[in-house]
């Protein structure tokens, strides 16, 4: 009995160094043709990793000011205007090397540079969206419970509901009149404003609830914010009154307005650097917003591309790609018939179009789970994203690949631009996502999905790492660029 024990333990420890070993051993396999084998932090000159840590500056400031998609079409005007982009009207010159944008409802932006071959030749797209997890406000939000106010909320995209208690929520977002006017409104977001929170029950009160799961803890009704404490100090009413008379005060608008607004509530925190090394980034919303600011930084530096290059950037991914300012909506194809139709006049037509479609290549970046030291063993590590190993091809199999040639061009134009990638395959059967690029997959575009590893992807924070951010920006750039 006593003898059988160091056999056992000696049999687990056989059996985890055989695992680890087999691991080292894909890894090294990994090591062959282009694949990254190693941290892209290693061998970075001084410059280089100055140049990293300078763009993950700009990308932090943007993600602190762009938290929904209204807001980051709206810095992303702001963006395109200061580097040279014009909106496209009837009257723009599409000329090679002409700047132009386009926006979609206040909700999606196009980012465009004309190329010098002609548009029906096919465009060289990288799409992503710029919707992210939160917290929506009901038609009717405010009521009032044991002296509080509270918003009724539902939710946007997959979230752990429990992550959303006790954290300090900003609300952000616009209220439309029935007059046509719009009050934008932000509170929450700057250190001299009020936040707003879920609150949570205090370990001394709960001991009764521990035996239940998670989801039965806290449920999707659960997730309503306090929004005010104090009563009228005069003329009667209670708090609602209250919250009724600072919106009527601040906002001019009054509890029916509320019903035709879009309103959101989203962590507070500013994007943090994280370890003591710097080398991480601990934000809300980069699921999707890296991508999309990857690609509209990109586009902003190429001059005179061979290919219109366009950054492509949607909402509503996280619900499944729908209304009409998903990447279900016609408006791509309206886009690029439009820009069709002003290059050829009365002679377009429909197969033109179909063509251009057919030769557009399209890469679809949508971020996703990168290996997490809490639980390495939800990925099957010999595909896995790492952090700091760059950019991921994602390869789910079961028909969803890209084209197996245009896999092999997409190595070729990594490689020969010297950017650091990897592959994603999720573990069989136990995991899933999706991006925008079914839907264009679908119009007969070539299209290959790319991904940068996030830790606590869905989450109020997810982390990235600033050398993957940086890769995918140089990777944009490089297909932007590319030349036949």
């Amino acid at each position: 009995m006593f003898a059988q024990q160091p056999i056992k333990v000696a049999a687990g420890m056989l059996i985890a160094l055989l695992t680890q070993s087999f691991a080292i051993a894909q890894s090294a396999d990994n090591c062959m043709d282009g694949l990254q084998c190693e941290s892209a932090w290693i061998g970075l000159s001084q410059s280089e990793r100055e140049s990293v840590f300078e763009f993950a500056e700009d990308y932090k400031a943007f993600l602190h000011s762009a938290r929904t998609e209204l807001s980051f079409v709206t810095e992303a005007i702001a963006f395109a205007e200061a580097n040279g982009f014009s909106e496209l009207t009837e009257s723009s010159t599409l000329t090679p090397g002409a700047r132009v944008y386009e926006v979609n409802r206040d909700r999606t932006i196009s980012l465009m540079v004309i190329g010098e071959r002609p548009l029906t030749e096919g465009f060289q797209v990288i799409g992503s969206h710029i919707d992210s997890p939160r917290l929506e406000l009901k038609g009717r939000p405010l009521y009032a419970d044991s002296e509080f106010a509270l918003f009724q909320t539902n939710y946007h995209g997959g979230i752990k509901y429990h992550q959303w208690t006790n954290l300090p929520l900003a609300l952000v977002g616009r209220i439309d009149r029935k007059d046509g006017t719009t009050v934008q409104v932000s509170i929450g977001l700057e250190d001299d404003e009020p936040v707003f929170m879920i609150p949570e029950l205090s370990p001394h009160v709960d001991r009764g609830r521990n035996s239940q799961t998670l989801g039965d803890f806290i449920e999707p009704e659960d997730l309503d914010p306090v929004v005010a404490h104090m009563p009228p100090l005069q003329g009667g009413g209670d708090v609602i009154d209250q919250v009724l008379a600072y919106l009527a005060a601040e906002y001019d608008v009054t509890r029916a307005d509320l019903v035709s607004a879009e309103l959101s509530l989203v962590p507070a925190g500013k994007p943090r650097d994280m370890g003591f090394d710097r080398g991480l980034i601990a934000a809300y919303g980069q699921d999707d917003r890296l991508a999309s600011y990857a690609a509209m930084r990109a586009v902003a530096e190429i001059d005179r591309p061979e290919r219109t290059t366009m950054a492509f950037l949607v909402d509503n991914e996280e619900v499944g790609n729908r209304n009409n300012t998903g990447a279900q909506s016609d408006h791509f194809a309206d886009l690029l018939s439009r820009l069709l139709y002003a290059e050829l006049g009365n002679a377009y037509r429909e197969p033109v179009f179909r063509n251009a479609l057919r030769q557009t290549r399209f890469i679809s970046i949508d971020v996703n789970p990168g290996v997490n030291p809490m639980n390495p063993g939800a990925w099957e590590l010999g595909n896995a994203p790492r952090l700091g190993y760059g950019v991921n091809l994602k390869l789910y199999g079961q028909g969803n690949n890209a084209n197996s040639e245009f896999i092999a061009w997409t190595r070729n134009l990594l490689d020969e631009a010297d950017v650091p990638w990897q592959t994603s395959t999720y573990r069989v059967g136990s995991a899933g996502g999706g991006t925008i690029g079914g839907v264009f997959s679908a119009q007969n575009i070539e299209v290959i999905d790319f991904g940068v590893p996030l830790l606590s992807i869905h989450t109020p924070f997810a982390v990235s790492s600033k050398i993957d951010v940086y890769s995918l920006y140089q990777a944009a750039l490089a297909f932007y660029g590319y030349s036949e």
